[in-house]
C-alpha cells in the first residue's frame, strides 16, 4: 500500500471506532472476556447482558449492535451447534484496545461471565 492508502485506511479505522456507541463497545469487552476464559459467547448471552446492564430490553437492539460489529469486521459470528457464537478479531481488539485507552466508556461486569 502507498503511504497515502495506509493513512486513508488508519483514517478510516479512527473514525469507525469514533462512533461505536458503549454498547457496541460492552459487546467487543465481553467478547474478549468470554474468549479468554474458553467460553462461548452468543446472540442470547449478549441480549441477557445488555438487559442486565440496562442497556437494552430488546433483543432486536442486541442483533443490531451485533451487525454492526460484524459489518465492520470486528467480530466474527460462527454457526455452532445451533447458536451463532461471537469471536473477536483483530481489528475488533484494535478498535477495543482504542476505545479503551481513551477511556470513553466503563466497563461493566457481563452477567453471562459472572454467573460461570
Amino acid at each position: 500500500m502507498k503511504k497515502d492508502e495506509t493513512e486513508d485506511m488508519r483514517e478510516l479505522f479512527e473514525a469507525q471506532v469514533a462512533r461505536l456507541q458503549e454498547i457496541h463497545f460492552l459487546i467487543l469487552l465481553w467478547a474478549t472476556q468470554t474468549e479468554g476464559e474458553s467460553l462461548k459467547y452468543n446472540i442470547t448471552n449478549v441480549f441477557d447482558d445488555l438487559k442486565s446492564a440496562r442497556i437494552t430490553r430488546t433483543k432486536q437492539t442486541a442483533v443490531a449492535a451485533v451487525s454492526v460489529l460484524l459489518s465492520l469486521c470486528f467480530i466474527d459470528l460462527r454457526d455452532e451447534h445451533n447458536r451463532k457464537n461471537i469471536y473477536i478479531t483483530k481489528y475488533g481488539g484494535k478498535a477495543l484496545r482504542a476505545i479503551l485507552d481513551k477511556e470513553t466508556f466503563k466497563m461493566k461486569p457481563s452477567a453471562f461471565l459472572e454467573g460461570k
